[in-house]
């Protein structure tokens, strides 16, 4: 395995609930990202793991625990952590006034770049994704397959080194999903790592190195979809995690 970018550390939040109680949301998240690996998290709706992505995205702080990254904790310099991340919300937040080139340039002043390098990347990005055709027009003239493409495109302007994919395929028509698919492993064929939020369990199982299942709020099981598969002695990953679901209401 490749080394160790992220170590996510007794992570738990909780929220207020009903006057003073506490609904607890996560409790004690334990693992490691490494280096050029999909990992993918996977739950039920309310299970936790969006809000475990939104942490690890920096976009709410936990109520205890931490996330270590180059050994040293990501709260004591949060604009270095945010300049290694880049995260493509599940609704998308593109500038429709803009057009796609324009999008791309203001994210890379966003992130401080000079105008030589956001020229290159955005040259770069609009090739890499078949995008170059739509550069000078806005966003609202592509299709929402084209636009999740552009999104993920966008989270790369200042080539970070893990990239978070909250559902990047939801809603989009198995053709459209597929060809998503190849986006998000030439992500790993570049060396980023990529955290995948998905209730697809074939694109969890095709895309992902490593699959963690997410159950109120705790780590069920955390490996690889062919360990899962082959020790649970199960035809494909949607079996697994239909199987541990099963097992948990039966206890």
């Amino acid at each position: 395995m490749n080394k160790i970018l992220l170590k996510i550390k007794n992570i738990n939040k909780a929220y207020p609930f009903l006057k003073k109680n506490l609904k607890k949301v996560l409790l004690d998240i334990n693992f490691e990202i490494y280096q050029g690996e999909i990992i993918s998290l996977l739950g039920v709706n309310g299970a936790g793991k969006t809000t475990l992505s939104s942490i690890i995205a920096s976009l709410i702080p936990p109520s205890g625990g931490d996330i270590l990254w180059e050994d040293s904790t990501i709260y004591e310099n949060l604009l270095a952590y945010r300049r290694i991340i880049g995260f493509c919300p599940q609704n998308q937040n593109l500038d429709p006034s803009l057009t796609l080139e324009q999008n791309l340039i203001f994210q890379g002043r966003y992130y401080g770049l000079s105008k030589e390098e956001i020229k290159n990347r955005t040259e770069y990005l609009l090739k890499i994704f078949d995008l170059e055709e739509y550069a000078k027009l806005k966003v609202d003239v592509l299709s929402g397959g084209y636009k999740q493409r552009f999104s993920i495109a966008r989270t790369l302007v200042h080539n970070p080194k893990l990239v978070i994919l909250d559902e990047p395929t939801v809603g989009l028509d198995p053709q459209v999903r597929h060809k998503l698919w190849d986006y998000i492993l030439f992500l790993k064929n570049e060396g980023i790592s990529v955290l995948l939020t998905t209730h697809y369990l074939d694109e969890a199982e095709v895309l992902s190195d490593r699959v963690c299942v997410i159950d109120q709020g705790k780590i069920k099981i955390l490996d690889t979809p062919e360990k899962l598969i082959k020790d649970l002695m199960k035809n494909n990953l949607e079996e697994v995690f239909l199987h541990l679901l099963k097992k948990e209401e039966a206890l």
